[in-house]
């Protein structure tokens, strides 16, 4: 309290609402820019806190019941704004957590760093960590560029350590959805979700070809390039999502959204306010998504079953929806197998599941996927289930097909392939839908036509809900002097990501 910035946070921070979050903008530039107070770097006061954090964690912790897992955010702004933040997730308990000062942000702002740390951290404590980048659509180009932040280019020791140290991806949260760029898949209809491609985290324009390195999908088929020429592939990782939410609140859905930061919380005035502001580059509130989870296929609810679950990319991230999702991947699948009531059961029996890697193909085998979707109960039925396959061709270009491989209702595709849209059924004044379209549940047997088994290829589920109301059409119902503008959009077709399973050639 002695200095006086931080002394000046404290006040602003205790005074809540516009107040706390610009100091919350104030601290991300300033970091950005390497003028962080040296008070804030104090090793000692670092731990004193870690180990508060720490034993907060471990007093909540009911394994069987409810799992609190030890965890950070390192978050690199790297060249102003440019995000790089990676949560770090720890396996074991609080004990083994304090033995060793976390890294932070103030020591360095090179992933390739964090990566060493951690490597560091098992080697002293004998546990288990794991990172988790943040969307990548803010970073500016960093997030999966073949070079590293400072300017080096990536090479198989870097593709090594980002395999092994970050076996997730976050697919989609609070600050849009970093799947895929409509400009990147003009013929993917359902790419344009949530998107945010104005800049990065300080609202810094974006410079072409900068979108190329910041998507998932992207991302997914460049890993397979990659690895041809470094031998690992540095992009293989499973998709989660989360809300990276600053409010204290751990989920978040369309009637519920309580905003990124105070400022953002529900509030008639947050139709026309602006979640960022950096010298009038600004990001509206309601360009702010309420996204998303995580969902863990663990063998039990503890922290080593969930950590070994989220290691092994048996995962799938929502935009919110608790959907639940299987898919399975293998040469043994026949239609009969979409007919059983446990899908997991035989999934596993003559499969992998998703995050895995499958088996070489048997001569002549067809390479098929079980996959099946069950309604989240509380929100819309399901529209269809598509198969994302990325792969490089003869000439090892990168490519991108998405299937249409179960749906609801007795549509057909089109003579281009196309399956038009299930319909809507939003009442957007009252903020309300019906489920009078839609299935509650999918499931489907699903072969590959075009598989050549001489080719790399990964494969993964997304699931589309029917449109139901968006949060700012709540907002709109609930508050008389809400005030969104024509473009703001009032309806969202929720989903889920499948982490991939890839094939790789005998």
């Amino acid at each position: 309290m002695s200095d006086p910035t931080l002394k000046r946070w404290h006040d602003e921070m205790r005074k809540g609402g516009e107040a706390a979050t610009a100091v919350v903008m104030e601290m991300i530039t300033l970091q950005g820019e390497g003028k962080i107070p040296p008070a804030m770097t104090d090793t000692t006061t670092q731990m004193d806190m870690w180990q508060s954090m720490t034993g907060i964690v471990e007093s909540h912790n009911d394994p069987g019941t409810f799992s609190a897992m030890i965890g950070y955010e390192w978050t690199s702004n790297y060249g102003g704004g440019n995000n790089l933040h990676r949560n770090v997730i720890y396996r074991g308990d609080k004990a083994e957590a304090d033995r060793v000062r976390p890294l932070t942000t103030f020591d360095t702002e090179l992933p390739r760093e964090l990566w060493d740390w951690m490597a560091k951290y098992e080697e002293v404590t004998g546990g288990r960590v794991l990172a988790i980048p943040h969307n990548g659509n803010l970073s500016n180009v960093l997030m999966f560029s073949t070079e590293t932040p400072d300017g080096i280019p990536i090479d198989a020791e870097w593709a090594m350590s980002r395999a092994r140290w970050e076996p997730l991806y976050e697919v989609t949260q609070g600050k849009g959805t970093s799947e895929q760029h409509p400009s990147l898949a003009p013929a993917d209809e359902f790419a344009d979700f949530e998107i945010w491609d104005a800049g990065n985290l300080n609202v810094v324009p974006k410079e072409p070809g900068m979108l190329d390195y910041e998507y998932a999908r992207e991302a997914l088929k460049r890993g397979l390039k990659l690895e041809g020429e470094f031998g690992t592939n540095p992009f293989k990782f499973g998709m989660v999502g989360s809300t990276d939410a600053h409010t204290g609140i751990s989920s978040a859905e369309e009637n519920n959204f309580f905003g990124k930061f105070p400022a953002s919380e529900p509030d008639p005035e947050r139709s026309t306010g602006n979640a960022f502001d950096f010298d009038g580059r600004t990001v509206k509130d309601w360009k702010l998504g309420a996204s998303g989870l995580t969902a863990v296929w663990a063998v039990e609810n503890s922290r080593a079953a969930i950590w070994d679950a989220m290691k092994r990319k048996e995962v799938y991230g929502t935009t919110g929806t608790r959907m639940l999702v299987r898919f399975f991947g293998g040469w043994e699948f026949t239609t009969e197998d979409s007919l059983g009531r446990n899908p997991g059961a035989v999934g596993y029996g003559k499969g992998v599941p998703m995050g895995g890697d499958l088996p070489p193909a048997p001569e002549g085998a067809a390479l098929s996927f079980l996959v099946a979707a069950l309604k989240d109960p509380l929100s819309g039925n399901l529209d269809r289930i598509q198969i994302v396959k990325g792969w490089l061709d003869a000439s090892g270009a990168m490519q991108e097909q998405v299937y249409d491989v179960v749906w609801s209702g007795e549509r057909s595709p089109d003579a281009d392939g196309k399956l038009a849209s299930v319909g809507d059924t939003v009442d957007v004044e009252n903020a309300t839908w019906t489920n009078t379209i839609g299935a509650p549940e999918l499931i489907t047997v699903w072969q590959d036509p075009d598989f050549d088994p001489s080719q790399k290829a990964f494969y993964y589920a997304r699931v589309i809900e029917i449109p139901t109301p968006r949060w700012t059409a709540y907002d709109a119902a609930y508050f008389e002097d809400a005030d969104f503008a024509p473009e703001v959009p009032m309806t969202v077709t929720e989903r889920a990501y499948t982490s991939p399973i890839w094939y790789t050639p005998r």
